[in-house]
């Protein structure tokens, strides 16, 4: 089933892809459970997990809603500064295709020999290029799991919901992931039940 969210003990979490797959490192001193739309399963032991054998579990499901929330003009915002940054550093993203060119000889393929003859220049622009398609994937995130959201979607206040944030910062590809927004919310309102018995076990309120 895709969607389900894979929590350990130590506060690490994944959800499965469409397949029903999904991946997390652990150590087998900890243990796992899943849990979807609000429902959990008990927790398992990595130690007593055969990875030789299928390992399998049901879940029974209530529909509910969860708080409906608009982020139109904010994605809109992130896509035009995304189409932006890639015209802007066009030339950095599109540079391997410049390093094979046709041959102004006529058949056959090429080498710019500028290129050719500067390799440092080549990596160091590479090296640019994955740290700007890292950027990025970082302003993708911050656009996807922000404050605003979060904060609806669990309740948390600060300073709870900055380390929440810290805590719980979803990776780009768990974000694609998500079939659509529910499953989004969902992961975020599971990690946050987790998170807020961690949370006040060490901060106990003052009577």
């Amino acid at each position: 089933m895709a969607g389900v969210t894979v929590m350990s003990t130590s506060g690490k979490g994944t959800v499965t892809d469409s397949a029903g797959h999904y991946s997390i490192m652990v150590p087998t001193t900890d243990s796992i459970c899943f849990s979807y739309q609000g429902k959990a399963t008990m927790k398992f032991p990595v130690k007593e997990i055969r990875t030789s054998r299928s390992f399998d579990m049901s879940l029974h499901v209530d529909v509910h809603m969860l708080p409906t929330v608009e982020v139109t003009a904010m994605r809109r915002g992130y896509t035009v500064d995304s189409i932006e940054n890639r015209n802007e550093y066009r030339k950095v993203f599109d540079f391997e295709r410049d390093y094979l060119t046709s041959s102004s000889g006529g058949a056959g393929v090429g080498l710019n020999l500028d290129l050719l003859f500067s390799l440092r220049k080549a990596k160091r622009i590479e090296a640019f290029r994955r740290l700007l398609i890292q950027d990025e994937k970082d302003k993708y995130i911050d656009h996807r799991f922000n404050k605003e959201l979060v904060k609806k979607i669990t309740g948390l206040e600060s300073p709870a919901l900055e380390a929440f944030m810290v805590e719980y910062r979803p990776t780009y590809e768990m974000l694609l992931s998500f079939e659509n927004d529910y499953d989004f919310y969902q992961f975020i309102k599971d990690c946050a039940y987790y998170f807020s018995r961690s949370w006040n076990r060490k901060h106990p309120l003052r009577k």
